[in-house]
């Protein structure tokens, strides 16, 4: 009875309705949670500064001469490094002419290698006069030939001298050209500094 009173229609949107109604209802999913507060974030630590770069490193300095003294010397004057200086007849006394050797010999002794020598003065006369007279002259010449090299810098510790008088000739002649050869200051290098 209740059918043929409302019609189909109402009764299908109540059923409807009824069936909704039954239905069980739920509930909304939770919000999500709200998002951390920001965290500072920390700056990252600077780049190490590299050390500056070493100053470049010079190879340790290796000496031209030989070990062996009597090698160096004679290597010293194969190359002309080192001249002897002659003296007039009897005197001790400095010219132009062994001013100038004796300067390209301190020029030498003052550069990276020859600084490395220590050299002896050997002072020497011709076969004239007696033995003790020559040995006195020598000893004059070689100390003349060292007080100038002295006084262009030359250090005092790397010279040394030594008289031989006439026994050591250069030359063996007895004349003028070879009594020459015999006046004179002889460098040798006689050890290492």
């Amino acid at each position: 009875m209740l059918a043929s009173r409302f019609p189909a229609f109402i009764l299908s949107v109540l059923v409807l309705l009824a069936v909704g109604a039954c239905k069980k209802v739920e509930p909304e999913p939770p919000a999500p949670p709200p998002p951390p507060p920001p965290v500072e974030e920390t700056p990252p630590p600077p780049k190490p500064v590299p050390p500056p770069p070493a100053p470049p490193v010079e190879p340790e300095y290796q000496s031209p001469w030989s070990e062996d003294i009597v090698e160096a010397d004679r290597q010293v004057h194969e190359k002309g490094l080192l001249g002897d200086v002659y003296f007039e007849f009897d005197k001790a006394t400095l010219t132009d002419m062994t001013r100038s050797q004796l300067s390209k010999n301190a020029d030498f002794l003052k550069t990276r290698d020859g600084e490395k020598l220590v050299i002896t003065i050997e002072g020497h006369c011709d076969e004239r006069g007696t033995n003790d007279y020559n040995l006195a002259l020598g000893d004059r010449r070689s100390n003349a030939a060292r007080d100038y090299l002295l006084s262009l810098g030359v250090a005092a510790d790397r010279l040394k001298t030594l008289s031989y008088g006439e026994e050591r000739p250069q030359c063996d002649e007895s004349n003028e050209d070879c009594w020459q050869l015999n006046r004179r200051a002889y460098f040798r290098v006689t050890d290492f500094s």
